[in-house]
């Protein structure tokens, strides 16, 4: 932290979830013990219907060593297979509930480790916001931009530029995984990177995996850090960690966050860094004339 930061603003840690994200987490809770519960039960009933199969093939057997030549030892020995039969088929059914119920379970399970996922990058969000804006310090601000990019992101090679608005050129100002050198500024209109500042929108590229060695022209990603119309700068990824295969739902939701959190972020660090330059070029002036 520099002289010129206002206070010691060290980030806190997160002490709650989002309320709705945790009745979520809760009602698939509360679904799978049900799920497991009934398959409790299912395998119970199986247990009994199994007896009761024994207890009849027993009998049936009994029956075969009696005598075979009278009627209604035929005809009981025909209900009693109709029976075995029947059970049979119940059994079945109740096998197809109990796999089905397995596989309501399976799925369950994987919608709540995807709401844990959510939970973990909504924290993570929070913390990372919370630091973006707590500081006024230019490069503070981008070196938070830089970890939000690497951890939230999972980009391995991507570039922070700024807008001059005189020159209407975007400068790189920080990287990650190449030079800044490597990265020449852009035209505001020109180019991936140039239209995506003019327009204001992000840019995705139609096959990110496709792309293998580097070309400052052509990101797999752009993102454009603007206050409502105004643009700051853009964000230009070119390779994602080898462990991120591609971008999920909530990926293109922190992207569109990014671009207005790190925009307010660097406006204001970038406002409060030209006061307190002309506030001591004007402090400085003061002091040569009471001398």
């Amino acid at each position: 932290m520099t002289d010129n930061d206002p206070k010691d603003t060290t980030p806190k840690p997160v002490t709650a979830i989002p309320t709705d994200v945790s009745k979520k987490g809760e009602e698939i809770l509360n679904i799978v013990q049900k799920g497991a519960e009934f398959t409790h039960e299912l395998l119970q009933e199986n247990e009994k219907l199994r007896f009761r199969v024994a207890q009849l093939e027993e009998m049936n057997v009994k029956l075969g060593h009696g005598s075979q030549g009278g009627e209604n030892e035929e005809a009981e020995l025909k209900i009693l297979r109709e029976k075995l039969n029947s059970l049979e088929d119940e059994r079945s059914k109740l096998l197809e509930r109990y796999k089905a119920v397995e596989d309501e379970n399976k799925d369950f399970a994987n919608r709540y480790i995807d709401i844990e996922t959510e939970n973990n990058n909504l924290a993570n969000l929070y913390v990372a916001s919370y630091q973006l804006h707590s500081t006024l310090n230019f490069n503070e601000v981008i070196r938070i931009i830089l970890e939000i990019i690497i951890n939230l992101i999972g980009a391995e090679r991507f570039a922070i530029m700024l807008l001059d608005e005189k020159t209407q050129m975007l400068s790189t100002v920080a990287t990650e995984g190449v030079e800044i050198k490597d990265v020449p500024a852009s035209k505001l209109g020109e180019g991936v990177i140039g239209k995506c500042g003019e327009v204001g929108e992000n840019y995705f590229a139609e096959n990110p995996g496709a792309q293998t060695e580097f070309n400052p022209a052509l990101p797999i990603v752009c993102v454009p850090m603007k206050i409502k119309d105004r643009i700051i700068g853009v964000i230009s990824i070119y390779s994602l960690l080898q462990q991120k295969e591609g971008f999920s739902k909530l990926d293109y939701e922190l992207f569109t966050l990014l671009g207005g959190q790190t925009a307010t972020a660097v406006f204001s660090a970038k406002l409060y860094s030209e006061s307190e330059r002309k506030l001591s070029t004007v402090q400085g002036f003061i002091d040569l004339l009471t001398k």
